[in-house]
């Protein structure tokens, strides 16, 4: 804010802007050249400084400094009076002032007029905010809508420091979007099951189009709000928006845009769109239908426009009704196509909730919940990783047990779907970093991307959503390598607070044991962590000026050198007696990496009033509409869980030796369900493949039209359960995101349409195929009319497991491995489908692994082949590598057991940068010895 001039000041240049002329005039006269001759000229020439001359110069310095003054005055009553009257006095803008002066207050009177009935009681709380001196005829605007706007560039030449992705313009307060309306392309930090939430209604709200950024401006001498409206955007009663897309943000000279009466020359400010095209109106909005299961899937650039909202009476908006699944009836249309398995998308959150919300009456948005969900998928690699392969192997349909626990378990259903797809040795990675929120309108916020130096937690929900931030910043980059993970400094007494009670306030990393070091770092108190904070401030300063860097993103991006600087988080108390210090670091924010975040009230930074809900309000430069929130329980559930996915040395267990304990792979949480006895020869009208995509034959061929998507993954469901599933079951297995009554309605649907399609199929209409068991609730394959792949891979290893005659084991393997075509119901991203895949996976390995023990004596080449292929099944698990490589070196090959190695040694580089054990290295060691003498150790 510009500092006002003082009284004596003004008095004092008051009288010398007055006094100096008639000073002048009586002491020196008016200043006057004669005439001058040759002869004066050279003697002036060869003895310049003369009295006369002298008095000459001080008379024209005299003149000179008071016309300075007098235009540097003008200047300053200019630019004051082209900021108070500037609609009525522009020195920019020469013309008749009377054809001005009407031309503006027609202008006025008309748009004033146009605007009365519009914003007739529509005023809210947050008008209060508005500039004192709006013009009548400036569309007026809330506050969610002001804070949705992205960020100018600061002066350290980063990116904008808040992005939201791309615009929602599927919507105006005028009316609604007609229901027929092209989806609006998806941005990939845009939560498209979101809403927005608009608050201005009538003809003078804008559309989201208006706030799009068009470019930017630089601020000359002179410019007002006004002008520059005029000139960049063809309406100078737009100036409002110019005002709020720059408000509160820094510029270059170190000041912020707060008052619209004063703009500093060389500010560069942010443009919203020149055009602003109002979405064609809808005389009867309608809520989005439901995604049918058997329609065709939305293209990966597209997905359904957000949902209209109509105006109420009063005039405000309504809200949208909620998002619920609404099934269609079955048609004896076939479909053109096979559903895809994720074309179904019905079952994702209901519109205007982003987020999930946990048993623990807590609640996380969708990016964190991805962000959880990628570091369950990484344990569940881990556990693949150390998997024994001991034959015989328990057969079962059950699947391997979650790594997550039971109050954690919506976040698994829900966060993988929104996760994207794992490979077979490398989980996906969120899309947001450290998300910690939503915005107003829906879309993720990233705690990296936040306005401002930092941020301030207070309010009722202050502590949870401090959790939920701690456990989002950790889970980021999870699955990355180290210079991706971001760091936390806290203390103490702040993280017992976030904990249960009686819980240790440990790192992650107690024993210091892991590759990359501590990333959650506890200190002793406040002090201790703002003095690591500055150290760590003067260090990446250091950084920058050593590789001649602007910012740590664009040394990060080098390659000149070889030490990484994560993201690095500050999570303290408020204290006073530190205000100065963290100020200091806060400063460097965006330059340097650093996002202070403080529980509690702080001058200087930002603070968000937390409701116990979540909701966020108070906030001026921070647009979030609702923080995730986690219970004490829930973020040590989260830390431990990172704990057990950290990579660090291990010791490992040696092929040779004998299992300890049951392998995890094998450890079951549900009932072992009796598999039914389907030997690879049985007749059946159906046959039903879940080994590899999910398909349905007959005598006739592949089913490729007609079935609905669900009906192939409640098929994939009951194949896995052979005792059958009841419909509560099998709705929260398939729609784990809808509405629990829409989902069973859609599950009897599925279920009904796959009856149709097979009997249409068969040719026979008297089978039901899929049978109702009312004593127990339960809906099951029958086995009479349907064979299923799994169930006979499963038969056969039961018989390989029954014999002792080496043969016939090998032929009950052999068939085994042959019905093994692929992951269970590959191509689903359903939670309880990947741990279904990684129990059968685990059982067919045990199967190539005993054909492996069978071969090696006379055929060591076909057992190296049966492993191979095994670890192309599964490229983690280390014992297979291991016998690999024994193989390798009886055979004396050290090349292949180095090749062997290596390989593996890619592929945990993957599992975040993880290296083979202890043990997987003694093993490739014994084999690249010279062969020992008869009698010596074993290779």
């Amino acid at each position: 804010m510009a500092k006002r001039a003082s009284a004596p000041f003004v008095r004092a240049c008051t009288a010398v802007l007055a006094l100096a002329p008639p000073v002048l005039l009586y002491l020196a006269g008016w200043l006057t050249l004669d005439g001058l001759s040759m002869n004066e000229l050279l003697a002036w020439h060869s003895q310049p400084l003369t009295a006369g001359f002298i008095t000459l110069l001080g008379q024209g310095g005299a003149w000179l400094l008071w016309l300075l003054l007098v235009a540097a005055i003008a200047d300053h009553l200019h630019r004051h009076l082209a900021r108070r009257m500037r609609w009525l006095l522009t020195l920019r803008l020469p013309g008749p002032l009377q054809t001005l002066t009407a031309a503006l207050l027609g202008t006025t009177a008309v748009s004033t007029v146009a605007a009365l009935p519009a914003t007739a009681g529509t005023t809210t709380t947050t008008d209060a905010d508005r500039p004192p001196e709006t013009p009548p005829s400036a569309g007026k605007g809330t506050k969610a809508d002001d804070d949705r706007l992205p960020t100018t560039p600061d002066r350290t030449g980063t990116s904008p420091s808040f992005e939201y992705g791309r615009v929602d313009t599927s919507f105006v307060t005028t009316a609604a979007t007609p229901a027929s309306a092209t989806p609006r392309p998806v941005s990939l930090f845009t939560q498209t099951s979101a809403p927005p939430t608009p608050h201005l209604t009538g003809a003078t709200a804008p559309s989201e189009a208006r706030y799009t950024r068009s470019g930017t401006c630089r601020v000359e001498a002179g410019d007002t709000l006004w002008d520059l409206a005029a000139k960049h955007l063809g309406d100078p009663k737009r100036w409002p928006e110019i005002y709020t897309l720059n408000r509160g943000h820094e510029q270059a000279n170190g000041y912020a845009l707060t008052n619209p009466d004063l703009l500093h020359v060389g500010w560069t400010l942010a443009l919203p769109a020149r055009q602003a095209t109002p979405t064609p109106a809808s005389p009867s909005p309608q809520n989005p239908a439901t995604a049918d299961p058997g329609t065709a899937a939305p293209t990966p650039d597209t997905a359904p426009a957000a949902p209209p909202t109509s105006p109420t009476p009063d005039g405000q908006p309504r809200p949208p009704s909620p998002h619920t699944a609404s099934p269609r009836t079955p048609t004896s249309t076939a479909d053109a196509t096979t559903p895809t398995p994720d074309s179904d998308r019905a079952d994702e959150p209901p519109y205007g909730e982003a987020g999930a919300t946990l048993p623990t009456r807590g609640w996380i948005s969708l990016g964190l919940a991805a962000a959880i969900a990628a570091v369950a998928a990484l344990l569940r690699l881990q556990r693949r990783r150390r998997a024994r392969l001991a034959f015989p192997a328990s057969v079962s349909t059950a699947p391997q047990p979650s790594p997550m626990p039971l109050s954690l378990a919506p976040v698994d259903k829900i966060g993988s779907r929104y996760l994207g797809r794992s490979s077979d040795h490398r989980p996906a990675s969120p899309l947001v970093a450290a998300p910690i929120g939503v915005a107003s309108d829906g879309t993720e916020i990233s705690l990296f991307h936040l306005p401002g130096p930092g941020v301030a937690l207070h309010g009722e929900g202050a502590v949870p959503a401090a959790r939920a931030i701690l456990a989002s910043v950790l889970t980021s980059g999870a699955v990355e390598s180290a210079a991706a993970r971001p760091v936390v400094v806290t203390t103490a007494d702040l993280l017992a607070r976030l904990l249960p009670e009686n819980a240790p306030a440990v790192g992650l990393d107690p024993d210091g044991t892991a590759y990359d070091g501590e990333r959650l770092i506890v200190l002793a108190d406040t002090a201790a962590a703002v003095t690591h904070a500055e150290e760590e401030m003067i260090g990446r300063c250091r950084l920058l000026d050593t590789f001649d860097a602007e910012t740590i993103t664009d040394l990060n991006a080098r390659t000149d050198h070889a030490e990484t600087q994560p993201p690095y988080v500050l999570l303290i108390d408020s204290n006073p007696r530190h205000a100065a210090r963290l100020h200091a670091v806060a400063t460097h924010r965006a330059t340097l990496n650093l996002h202070p975040v403080i529980l509690g009230p702080h001058d200087g930074i930002p603070t968000i009033e937390i409701s116990a809900e979540g909701t966020a309000t108070g906030n001026e430069l921070h647009s979030v509409g609702r923080l995730s929130a986690l219970g004490a329980d829930d973020l040590a559930a989260i830390l431990s869980m990172l704990t057990d996915a950290i990579a660090r040395p291990e010791a490992g267990t040696d092929v040779d030796d004998p299992p300890t304990e049951t392998s995890p792979a094998a450890v079951t949480v549900e009932t072992n369900e009796a598999v039914p006895v389907q030997p690879d020869d049985a007749a059946a009208l159906v046959r039903l493949r879940v080994l590899g995509p999910v398909t349905v034959a007959t005598d006739a061929g592949t089913i490729a039209t007609g079935m609905r998507s669900g009906s192939y993954t409640a098929l994939a469901v009951l194949a896995a359960h052979p005792a059958g599933r009841t419909l509560d079951q099998l709705a929260a297995d398939l729609h784990p995101n809808a509405d629990p009554t829409a989902a069973v309605k859609r599950v009897r649907t599925d279920i009904t349409s796959a009856r149709r399609v097979l009997r249409a199929a068969t040719g026979h209409e008297e089978p039901m195929f899929i049978v109702y068991d009312p004593a127990t609730g339960r809906y099951q394959l029958d086995p009479a009319t349907v064979t299923v792949d799994l169930w006979q891979m499963l038969t056969a290893i039961d018989q390989a497991t029954a014999t002792d005659d080496e043969t016939a084991m090998l032929t009950a393997l052999r068939r085994a491995t042959e019905l093994y075509g692929g992951d269970f119901a590959e191509g689903h991203d359903h939670p309880w489908a990947t741990d279904c895949a990684t129990s059968y996976r685990h059982q067919i390995l045990t199967a190539y692994v005993r054909i492996a023990e069978i071969l090696e004596p006379d055929h060591p080449d076909q057992a190296v082949a049966a492993l191979e292929r095994a670890a192309d099944l599964d490229p983690v698990n280390e014992e297979l590598y291991q016998r690999i490589m024994r193989i390798h070196g009886r055979q004396q090959r050290p090349d292949a057991v180095r090749r062997t190695l290596s390989r593996l040694e890619e592929r945990l580089a993957d599992l975040g940068d993880a290296e083979p054990s202890q043990a997987t290295r003694r093993i490739a060691e014994r084999q690249l010895r010279p062969i020992a003498p008869a009698g010596g150790g074993r290779p």
